[in-house]
């Protein structure tokens, strides 16, 4: 079991609190309810505006003290979810419709980034050039519970292929080292995952965007449908405060990445902070959050993902993503 991370320690009773979901009385005389985020990843800067918190008090001034669990994927984070571990998950779609596949009944409540981040990269030095060169290759990805799993799947898919017909190596989620190394001809990643191979010293590579063939949202936050009938107005402090957060780290890249030299694992270097900062604050707008705000939730491509996934024979059942979402939450609903 993943070890709970708190993210702001401004009191003792915070740590002594007995059940996640107790209201955490502080000695100021206020109230904060607890909310814990199980994340697909470990503290890394591209969710700074997630580990600003004791710096930034973004929850704290909505009433929520906010922990986070870490994960290994997408799947670890909806696994830590359903077991009770987190209010809250910050997943992809493919492990969503997999959950759902299963009959789990849980709610999208708000679309974290509406743009699909993943690719497939291969050295320019190689032959693979589209997805139809991946055929017999060895394929790194973040974990087999990730996004990158699932996205990959989607790419072979455009090409007639099969997850069989490749080789699939799990690599961790720096995983451009085993690319540089020959230990696999392509690897599985996101944007920001290449933007920190090529600061390391990844050269010229060729890269497969798989937005230009599915753009599916790359994260959501997820509930269990318990959670979302019994702590609306808890959830929906919490989700104005994380777009309060999300807010503050594309109106201000700069602050955010000095910042994440204190908070995030893979902070050291501001000048690679920016850029991740930089690409994560692209890949939470979309023309319809410029309409509606960030986190409104486009019904109709999740639901289009949703079919690409049972074509792809990842999920069995026919899944109606309407009956899933809900936006009633949002900031600036009622």
């Amino acid at each position: 079991m993943q070890r709970r991370q708190w993210l702001h320690f401004s009191s003792a009773a915070v740590l002594t609190a007995v059940g996640m979901h107790l209201p955490i009385a502080r000695a100021q005389g206020t109230t904060l309810d607890k909310c814990v985020v199980a994340g697909w990843s470990k503290p890394i800067t591209e969710i700074t505006n997630l580990l600003v918190e004791e710096q930034k008090g973004f929850f704290k001034q909505r009433g929520i003290a906010l922990g986070y669990v870490p994960g290994a994927g997408g799947g670890d984070a909806l696994r830590n979810l359903l077991s009770g571990q987190a209010d809250v998950a910050f997943t992809d779609p493919g492990s969503l419709f997999a959950a759902l596949d299963k009959g789990e009944k849980l709610r999208v409540i708000y679309d974290i980034y509406p743009q699909n981040v993943f690719n497939v990269v291969s050295l320019a030095s190689s032959p693979i050039r589209q997805p139809a060169d991946l055929k017999g290759k060895r394929i790194g990805v973040y974990s087999l519970s990730s996004g990158t799993r699932q996205n990959l799947q989607v790419l072979l898919h455009q090409a007639g292929l099969k997850e069989s017909d490749v080789t699939v190596v799990v690599t961790g989620l720096l995983n451009f080292a085993p690319l540089m190394q020959g230990q696999v001809d392509a690897t599985a990643a996101t944007d920001t995952g290449l933007a920190v191979g090529r600061q390391r010293g990844l050269g010229p590579v060729h890269v497969m965007e798989v937005r230009q063939h599915l753009n599916i949202s790359s994260d959501v936050f997820v509930v269990r449908e318990d959670t979302y009938q019994q702590r609306k107005e808890v959830l929906r402090r919490f989700l104005q405060a994380y777009r309060d957060s999300m807010q503050w780290m594309i109106q201000s890249p700069q602050e955010a990445a000095q910042l994440a030299t204190k908070v995030a694992i893979d902070g050291q270097n501001p000048a690679i902070n920016l850029e991740i900062i930089q690409l994560r604050n692209a890949s939470s707008v979309s023309t319809l959050t410029q309409q509606r705000g960030l986190g409104a939730i486009d019904v109709e491509t999740l639901q289009r993902g949703a079919q690409v996934y049972r074509q792809l024979g990842i999920i069995s059942r026919e899944l109606r993503m309407s009956d899933v979402v809900s936006q009633d939450l949002l900031p600036g609903r009622s």
